[in-house]
């Protein structure tokens, strides 16, 4: 839950924090100022109106002057510029169109992990299909995967080539468009490698007209 306070023309947002037995969290404690109106410190702003259209560098008494005749709030929205910015609109209005970019932004964000996948020497090839099958998976869904192949006893001696050609095995039947990202490496359980989707390749298939677009073409 957000506990939202709001004195006077300063508003703060407060992320409640958790706490462990270790102790208070603080990387989960956040606490957001926002200057409103007289609040604002600087004396001249770079302002922008409530259509977002710029009206340069103006002083702060003239920019309160155009909010207030306009009934709406004068909002530091970037303390940090030389001179800060701020935009001539309701604030509940503004609060309401950040907290919906955040939102989204946060609905977009995807986490990225690598999977893996273990093969053996003498791995059949139906098992092969199936595991190549859930690598296309996941590569489909924007995440690496790595391969390994889990050698023991005397395999740990084979050629290396060898090994590695038992690894392209699996590579040769990968559904999904991918790209090496690491290359064979010699792990504890044997040669790996990890892969991932080829994102121009993803690119170029998305630009090409489809079937339907080329025949409505002709």
């Amino acid at each position: 839950m957000v506990l939202r306070l709001t004195f006077s023309a300063f508003s703060f947002t407060i992320t409640p924090v958790t706490v462990t037995r270790t102790g208070i969290n603080l990387n989960r404690f956040l606490t957001k100022f926002v200057r409103l109106n007289h609040q604002i410190t600087a004396t001249e702003l770079r302002v922008i109106d409530e259509e977002g259209q710029a009206l340069g560098v103006i002083s702060k008494a003239e920019a309160l002057k155009q909010a207030e005749e306009a009934g709406l709030d004068l909002i530091e929205i970037s303390p940090n510029a030389n001179p800060p910015v701020a935009k001539i609109m309701d604030y509940g209005k503004w609060q309401y169109e950040e907290n919906r970019k955040a939102k989204a932004a946060k609905a977009g964000s995807k986490a990225t992990e690598t999977k893996s996948l273990q093969v053996k020497i003498g791995t059949g090839d139906h098992d092969l299909e199936l595991k190549a099958r859930k690598a296309g998976e996941w590569l489909s869904e924007g995440h690496r995967v790595k391969i390994e192949l889990f050698v023991s006893g005397r395999a740990k001696y084979f050629d290396p080539k060898f090994l590695e050609e038992r690894l392209d095995r699996i590579l040769r039947l990968i559904p999904e468009d991918y790209k090496v990202a690491e290359p064979v490496k010699k792990g504890p359980k044997g040669p790996y490698l990890v892969v991932e989707r080829n994102k121009v390749a993803k690119k170029v298939e998305d630009n090409q007209p489809s079937t339907n677009d080329s025949a409505g073409a002709r």
